[in-house]
Formats: structure tokens, sequence, C-alpha cells
């Protein structure tokens, strides 16, 4: 018997063997065999024809293809995989009429992209079964997935001279169908009837063909019952006449001279060559198994990316599926941002800021403090309020489409004087055209006096019908040098994700106030997510990636969120979250817990589906050592003063790390992300139709 059978091993759907081969003789097997030489060189027979393929080069041999493997080279070091076409059914049910070519006769043909591909996918599945890390079965069958797509998009036997037909779907199935055709009843065909069945001419039929793979219906016909034939001389006790019944010919002659004129052996030569009994066989074969880990080491060039490579930490595993929806996103954290006092926005530097957060994250409320104050121009005992510099903050907000949102303040009033403040302030706005008083809302600081409270009530809703905060401000202005760090990254998206509610204790931007304690100019531990110096902390990249998110909760869990929107579009976001964040201690505290909490790498495995199209892949990252403005500026040396080159270093540096990929439509879409210490990952896939393309 020359048909193998291959073993695999539990579960797995590959077996992979690593060897020095100096003779294999004629054999085949129901499998996918791939052949990748290590080191030395090596011959394959496959069918009648021989190639040679050297260090770092690839053969495929198809399902059931007879062949032979053998060198002259004692030092050879191959690589086989065994792949079960079962296994490919249940992704391409046409499995078992496919035939994959790769070009190993053509000098350098195997430098290309999708050689270079074939090669990773291969090194991938060798990793993990030798490392057997947590759901390894899964990965290797993630793995040849993507390896079964890639050797259809790349390696069809169809494309192997006719590249254009990757680009005409209609004309490639129909070359494939023909040749099935053929391949299944190569013993008692015609070409007519072919025709027939495709509804072309003869002559036509018999053009195309040739122009798909090179030789004439008869010689294609006949180079397959040759083949065929040679299995049956190695496989079984059928006299030769029967065989060239059996698979054919009309008659022995022919049989012979075409066998001959692919073999260089007539069919009884060749029997006498090579048929043997199963003991002679084994004796036959000369191969040396090594140790795959051996194998692992010469290919790392082609695992130095890949995360599970030289695995150490436990690698989350996030099973996601685009079809679902667990509710909707709302986005409630866009409610307020907190622009803090309301004379900060008189000076343009902040105006500045406000506008390319407006513009970059889109806030629906702007939280204003000491609207009522003599930095404002309103004096507490004054009988006539001047509210040219109110409005002047006020225009400038509706400007940008935000709503202000004015805490109420009495500590500076008496009763009397603050109500007729209030009605000062509500009568000015209500007859303004420029503005409209029903678009403010009011919130009430935590001390204030509730009788007065009671009086203001009223007036705002019953005399105005403007609306009042639910609740009361705590105006919370405490410094800690942890607001400048990258610890707020994963501390805010955890908060709203876990708690979806807006954080005001985070404000727009860095103001110099009351702080004695300054040791520089650049940070010191406000908590704006923009500093004094216009350049953004890792917190503002929290509400700038959170906002990139969909409009559709997918799923959720410790750590990542998943969503879509519409527009075929799905975002990822994972952050490295350590709940001793949650108290917000001081900076000194929390960087202990580095030597003793596990919060210096993550490592996520993607397995996604039901994404139906080709994608375009955006990845913003944010850590420590990117786009932390923070961090950036510790390495230059903690300067106390920016220069002007500084400070564009800086300003450079606190931009995300964005990288873009393209893939291919697939059943199964395997992403693989790293996240180094307190940091997040934002993954946005795109589909991509393909008439955009």
């Amino acid at each position: 018997m020359r048909k193998e059978y291959i073993n695999y091993p539990s579960y797995m759907p590959v077996e992979i063997l690593f060897c020095s081969i100096k003779e294999y003789p004629i054999h085949w097997h129901n499998s996918i065999e791939i052949l990748y030489v290590l080191e030395g060189n090596l011959f394959v027979d496959i069918e009648s024809d021989t190639f040679k393929i050297s260090n770092n080069q690839l053969e495929i041999i198809n399902v059931d293809e007879a062949h032979r493997i053998y060198s002259n080279d004692d030092e050879n070091r191959i690589l086989i995989f065994h792949i079960d076409p079962w296994f490919f059914e249940k992704y391409y049910n046409d499995i078992a009429n496919m035939i994959f070519y790769v070009n190993s006769s053509d000098d350098g043909a195997q430098d290309s992209e999708p050689y270079d591909e074939l090669r990773t996918f291969l090194c991938r599945i060798l990793c993990e079964s030798i490392q057997k890390q947590e759901n390894y079965d899964d990965e290797i069958e993630a793995t040849l997935v993507e390896l079964l797509y890639h050797l259809i998009n790349n390696f069809h036997y169809l494309l192997y001279d006719k590249e254009e037909l990757k680009d005409n779907e209609e004309q490639l199935e129909r070359y494939h169908r023909i040749s099935k055709y053929i391949f299944n009843n190569y013993n008692n065909i015609t070409l007519q009837e072919i025709a027939k069945k495709e509804f072309l001419s003869s002559h036509y039929l018999s053009h195309e063909i040739k122009n798909a793979t090179g030789y004439s219906f008869t010689d294609l016909v006949n180079q397959t019952r040759v083949e065929e034939s040679a299995k049956l001389l190695l496989d079984t006790d059928m006299t030769i006449s029967e065989i060239s019944e059996e698979v054919g010919f009309s008659h022995t002659r022919y049989f012979n001279k075409h066998f001959k004129l692919n073999y260089k052996l007539t069919p009884l030569q060749f029997r006498k060559k090579h048929n043997v009994n199963e003991e002679a066989y084994e004796n036959l074969k000369q191969i040396r198994y090594l140790d795959t880990n051996v194998a692992l080491e010469m290919v790392t060039y082609y695992l130095e990316d890949y995360d599970r490579f030289n695995y150490e930490n436990k690698i989350t595993k996030i099973n996601i599926d685009m079809s679902e929806t667990e509710k909707d996103f709302e986005k409630s954290f866009k409610n307020i941002i907190n622009l803090g006092d309301a004379f900060d926005l008189l000076i343009e530097d902040n105006k500045d800021f406000v506008e390319e957060i407006q513009e970059e994250i889109g806030f629906n409320y702007a939280l204003l403090s000491n609207v009522f104050s003599s930095d404002m121009g309103i004096f507490p005992n004054s009988q006539f309020h001047n509210w040219s510099r109110v409005l002047a903050v006020l225009e400038f907000l509706d400007y940008l489409d935000l709503k202000p949102l004015i805490v109420l303040d009495d500590s500076e009033f008496m009763d009397k004087n603050y109500l007729l403040t209030i009605e000062s302030f509500l009568n000015y706005f209500d007859e303004l055209e420029s503005l409209n008083l029903r678009n403010f809302k009011f919130i009430f600081k935590n001390n204030f006096n509730k009788h007065l409270e009671e009086e203001v009530r009223d007036i705002l809703f019953n005399k105005y019908s403007v609306d009042i905060h639910e609740k009361h401000y705590s105006n919370e202005n405490d410094t800690n040098l942890i607001y400048d760090t990258a610890y707020m990254l994963p501390y805010i998206i955890n908060k709203i994700c876990k708690q979806d509610t807006p954080l005001t204790s985070f404000k727009a931007f860095d103001v110099l106030d009351k702080q004695i304690n300054l040791t520089n100019e650049v940070f010191f531990g406000y908590p704006g997510l923009i500093n004094d110096k216009g350049i953004k902390k890792p917190s503002y990249y929290a509400y700038y990636l959170l906002n990139k998110l969909g409009d559709y909760i997918v799923t959720m869990g410790e750590g990542y969120i998943v969503t879509k929107n519409e527009e075929e579009e799905y975002q990822i976001l994972l952050y490295s979250y350590n709940e001793e964040l949650e108290s917000l201690s001081d900076i000194n505290s929390i960087s202990k817990l580095r030597g003793v909490k596990n919060t210096t790498q993550k490592k996520y495995n993607l397995n996604i589906v039901n994404i139906n199209s080709n994608c375009r892949i955006t990845t913003y990252e944010v850590n420590e050592g990117m786009g932390s403005s923070y961090n950036y500026w510790i390495g230059m040396g903690r300067p106390k003063r920016l220069s002007k080159e500084e400070k564009e270093i800086l300003h450079k540096a606190s931009f995300p790390k964005i990288n873009f990929k393209y893939t291919k439509k697939s059943p199964l879409l395997n992403l693989q992300a790293k996240l180094p210490g307190y940091s997040a990952q934002l993954i946005i896939i795109k589909e991509v139709q393909k008439h955009l393309e």
C-alpha cells in the first residue's frame, strides 16, 4: 500500500514533523502536505514533475498526489506539515477539488510577500504546537483558517500563470468548474460534453482550457489519466490493460505512449521499478526525525511580531461576535466638560484649548464656576451689574455649540443681594436675541444655603422655565501629580465604562491659581486634560479614545469594551486597569504597586466573527512610553521651564501611536494586542466594500 494515513494528534487537524530526508519513496495520502526546507536542499517528484527546493523554500503537495522526496544532502532540515482536508472543508466545501501550486522553479520566485506570509502562518502553527500555551489548540485552528484563505487567494492552481484572474471571479470560477469536472470524470469525458454544460462552443471552450491551464483539452485529460494510473500500478494488482481501461484509454498502446511521455518509463517498467511489498517499502525509507524545538529556534525571524511566542504572562482571550448587540452606548461622559472659572475663558490660550477639545470630542454642557464673581465684574453689593464679560464667555460657548451649566455659589453674597443678582442675570439674558436662555442650565454648589436655594429654584423654574441639574456640585480642587500621568488613562476609561457617569473633577485645562508648592511650570498635578502649556495629557486621550467608540455595545468585560455603529465600523477599546487606582492614591503609593501588582504588561488575543468584508484596521495606542507627555517630560530630565523646542517636542510626544493595516475577508479575524504598563489601545475595524477598494 502506498496510500498513507496520517495519525493526527488528538483534536488537532495538523501533524508536524521535523526531519532530515535522504529517501522517501513514492506515496500519497489524504492530506495537504507542505514542505518547508530550513536547511540544505532536496528533490520532490510530484506526479510526473520534479522540483528542487532549497533553503527557506516551500512546496505544496495536494491531496492524493503521488510524490517522492529524496536528497543527496545529508544535512538537510525539513519541516513537514500534514493538514487534514476535512478540517478545511468546514470553511471551504470544495477543498477536495482545490489544487495549490507554489513556484519552486524560478529563482527568487519565493521572495515575495505571499510566500513570507505563508511561512509566518506555518511558523505560528509550529510555535503553538510546541509551546502548548493556554488555548493553543484554538490558536492553531484559527491560524489554519487564515492559512486556508491565504492559500486560496494566493496559491490557487489557476492563478499560477494567470494573476489577472484574481480580479475576475466569474472567469476564475468557470475555469475551476471546468477543471474540476475534467479531474473527476477523466476516464469518460468529451469536450462536447463540457461545452454543453457550460453553454459554450467546443472551439471556444478548447481555447479557454488552453488559456487557463496551458494544456489542450486532450493533453490535460491524458495527463490526468496517466497520473491516476501511476497510483493503480503501485497500489493494486490490476493488469496493465485493466488499468488502461479503468483510467479511460481506448487502447493499451495509447496508455503506454502517454505514460512514457510523462514518466520516461512504460507502465510495466514503472511498476517493476517502484512496486515493492510493505516491508521493502518501509526499508527504502531513509528519514531521520529531529527535535521540533530546534526547528522553532531556526524560524524565530518569522515569530518576532507574534505576541504568543516566548509566552510568559497570561493571555486574555476574547471571543467577539460582531453581529450581537448588548445595549446602546449613550456616551454620557460627553454631557459635561468642566471649564473651571468663567474668567479663565477670557484668556485666548484657554479658549483655543476648549475649541480643540470641542472639535475632537464634542461635549454638550460646559460647567462654569464663579460666573457671579468680582473677576467677571459682578460685585456682591452693587445695584447694577455689567454682564459684558459674562456675555463674552457665553457667546464663545454658543459659538462652540456648548450649553452653559452654571454653578450657583452664594458664599460671597447676602441672601437679598444674591436674589437681585440672579434676577438681573436672568432678565439680561432673557432679552438677548443672540443667546437662548432656555439652553442654560444651573447647578447648586453643595454648601449652598438651603433656604435661599428654595427661593432661587422658584425663580429659575417657575418664573423663567430654565433647567436645574438634579445633583449638587462639589468643587474638588486638590492637586495630585497622578493627574498628569498615564495612570489616568485606564482610570477614566474604567470609570466611564463601568459607571457611565461624567467625571466633573477633571477639568479642560490646567490653571495656576493657589498652588504654593510649585517645582516647575509644566506639570503640577492639576486635574486638567491639557496642561498650562497646551500639551495634552493621557487623560485627554482617555476621552479622545472613548469618543471614537460606536453607538452600540457588542460586549464588554474587565479591561475591554467592544462597540459598533451602523456604518459597518467596529471598535475595540482595551485598557490595563488595576483596582488600586480606584482610590486615586498619591503617585508615590501607586508607583510602589508596580513591584507588587502585575501591571507591566497585558496580552490580548481577539477572535472576531461576523465581519462580512475586507477591512481596514486602525490602531491607536497610548501608554507610558507612547502618548504620555508626562513620561516624556521625565525622560527629558524634568526641565522646570520649557524652551520653544522642548515645548514643540512635548506637543508631538503627547499624540497616540497610530498603525494601519488591511485585512481580507475571513470567517475568523484574529487580532492580538499587547498593553504595556498603564495604557489603552483602540482598534477600529472599518469594512471596505469591494466596489470602493
